[in-house]
């Protein structure tokens, strides 16, 4: 029982690892879950339990991985990923199979979903600055060209 543990660990890892930056907490986070899930799912329902349970932990573990304003993002990929790993190892590889599937699919989904999350975040960004609607540390009142001030009333003299 040792070699899978070892397998699932290194195999959530590597998946976590393809990506930089809260991606990779995204991606072991949905691997370690999706894993815990399947497994408790497994012991409370089945093949069904398994896969319910690999989704929910998938979107836990992606979900505490990722960056605030994309948990939603991570969450979904994480969950999709590790309950479709799920399905597909275990009809390649039984139960086992099952862990190893949810571990890599979750850990992708998270990731993926936490770097798509960010890349649409930016491309907002991108439109208001380029459009002029950026106005952060503006005031409220534009500069026209005539300083005022000090010289407001320069017809009096």
């Amino acid at each position: 029982m040792k070699f899978p543990s070892i397998l699932l660990l290194t195999l959530g890892l590597v998946t976590g690892a393809a990506s930089a930056g809260s991606n990779t907490e995204a991606g072991v986070g949905g691997a370690l879950g999706g894993v815990l899930g399947a497994v408790v799912g497994q012991q409370l329902g089945g093949s069904t339990g398994s896969t319910i349970g690999a989704g929910l932990g998938g979107a836990a573990g992606s979900a505490v991985g990722a960056d605030k304003r994309n948990r939603g993002q991570a969450a979904i990929g994480g969950a999709l990923g590790a309950a479709g790993g799920n399905v597909v190892g275990r009809t390649v590889g039984g139960s086992t199979g099952g862990l190893v599937g949810a571990a890599t699919g979750g850990g992708a989904g998270g990731a993926l979903g936490n770097y798509m999350g960010t890349s649409a975040d930016r491309d907002d960004r991108d439109d208001r600055r380029y459009r002029g609607h950026d106005n952060r540390g503006k005031s409220k009142h534009r500069d026209r060209g005539r300083h005022v001030g000090h010289n407001k009333h320069w017809r009096d003299r």
